[in-house]
């Protein structure tokens, strides 16, 4: 790997890091704050951290792209490169509305998944990935017009919202970011595509940073800002690198997110029941989330369950299934 290579990962964490203290002092001060749900004190914290992390990954990702204009002098794949950057950036306004109105009305859940379509325009006019795909009990088949008009704007609406379900716990958000991306990138980087590990990897670095101040206890929520913005990656870096099949097992946690709730109409949330002690319980009688599955599972072996020992047990998980899907798929 050449040495200058790191210099986009730097910019990332170091525009993240200083970045983020100073978002934290201002959300405060315009009071855009919103209530740690998983705390018996229920305290104030920053929201729409997902600012900071996304300008630290542009900073990141243009870093990169002058050094391949004016050092490498590789531009061939810089199409693809701005039409990723382009999805992330709409996407991230959307998010951004979603986190505004939120405080009083809110986007509909219809409205999510359509709004989310928009941010895939950018890689469907740029026909980015490839349109050759290996079905079940199908085999080999080539989509032509039906990959750019059908696979890449459900792929990126799919993972943008799907990447949203799956929160509400400190470091949580961020934490399934790193490894996803982290495993996506060693996925692109095996493809021979490395300028799309690249792309997933100054993304890590920035939420690298975040997670130091999102971690239990959080002074920084994500909010819909990063959410959104790292699920539309994670789609992006998937079809750029023609490593779907990967995403889609590493989206495991989150399909199960997805059919939970419909148990109870999709009308609950994540949050544990907060105990002065500062353990959480099981906020219903039955799991109707990811995260509830998780608290009782802790509270049988342990006796009690507190965020953090939630988040880490999610994250376990899904580190042990990127491990075994880059075993299974590259071993």
């Amino acid at each position: 790997m050449e040495p200058l290579l790191i210099i986009p990962f730097i910019v990332s964490l170091t525009t993240a890091y200083f970045l983020i203290p100073w978002w934290i002092k201002a959300a405060h001060r315009i009071d855009l704050v919103g209530k740690d749900m998983n705390k018996y004190e229920k305290p104030p914290v920053a929201e729409m951290g997902g600012i900071a992390v996304v300008s630290a990954f542009v900073a990141g990702v243009l870093a990169y792209i002058g050094l391949s204009t004016f050092y490498f002098h590789q531009s061939s794949f810089l199409i693809y490169l701005l039409a990723a950057l382009s999805t992330v950036l709409i996407i991230t306004i959307i998010g951004m509305l979603d986190d505004l109105l939120g405080w009083k009305m809110g986007l509909k859940q219809w409205q999510k998944p359509l709004l989310t379509l928009v941010a895939a325009l950018p890689m469907m006019v740029v026909n980015a990935g490839q349109s050759g795909m290996v079905l079940p009990f199908i085999g080999g088949v080539n989509l032509g017009l039906l990959y750019p008009l059908f696979v890449i704007p459900l792929g990126i609406a799919g993972a943008a919202n799907g990447f949203n379900m799956l929160a509400g716990y400190n470091g949580l958000e961020a934490g399934m970011g790193i490894i996803i991306l982290s495993t996506l990138g060693i996925a692109a980087f095996i493809a021979k595509a490395s300028w799309v590990a690249m792309l997933a990897f100054v993304m890590v670095f920035a939420l690298i940073a975040f997670l130091r101040y999102n971690w239990f206890p959080a002074r920084i929520f994500p909010g819909d800002t990063l959410t959104y913005s790292v699920g539309a990656l994670i789609a992006c870096v998937a079809i750029l690198a023609n490593v779907e099949k990967v995403a889609v097992i590493l989206f495991i946690p989150y399909f199960i997110d997805f059919i939970l709730p419909m148990r109870k109409r999709m009308k609950v949330e994540a949050f544990g029941k907060a105990q002065k002690d500062g353990s959480l319980d099981a906020p219903y009688d039955k799991i109707y989330d990811t995260t509830h599955a998780a608290i009782i599972f802790l509270k049988k072996i342990k006796g009690r369950a507190y965020e953090y020992d939630v988040t880490l047990l999610i994250l376990i998980t899904e580190s042990i299934i990127a491990l075994l899907t880059l075993g299974w798929f590259f071993g």
